[in-house]
């Protein structure tokens, strides 16, 4: 199951210094997974990240899931905060969550 967490659209004036003349939305997801084997064992969490371009008439989509992250929903959280925050796009996530679990805390 995929928990809205939050989203925002990247600021116009980041944009205008890529170059980019559309507007692109982030939005974050907190996966609960529900699998008959984990209802056993402590449920897992994971977390989506999903980037929208709005390209004149048309969208485009791209995301990432990282389905099976952790045990601790807490941190979950968090770690999607840090997302949000800082715009990370799913190109990125694998990356930001690997350097995030090294530097403040094991997931």
């Amino acid at each position: 199951m995929n928990i809205f967490y939050g989203g925002t659209f990247i600021k116009k004036e980041e944009l205008k210094e890529a170059g980019i003349d559309y507007p692109i939305k982030l939005e974050y997801y907190k996966i609960i997974n529900e699998d008959e084997m984990l209802k056993k064992e402590k449920e897992k969490y994971g977390i989506k990240v999903v980037k929208t371009e709005y390209i004149e008439n048309d969208t485009k989509t791209e995301d990432e899931t990282i389905k099976y992250l952790s045990s601790n929903e807490q941190k979950v959280e968090e770690i999607l905060n840090i997302l949000k925050e800082n715009e990370v796009t799913p190109i990125t996530t694998k990356d930001v969550i690997s350097d995030i679990s090294k530097s403040t805390f094991s997931v």
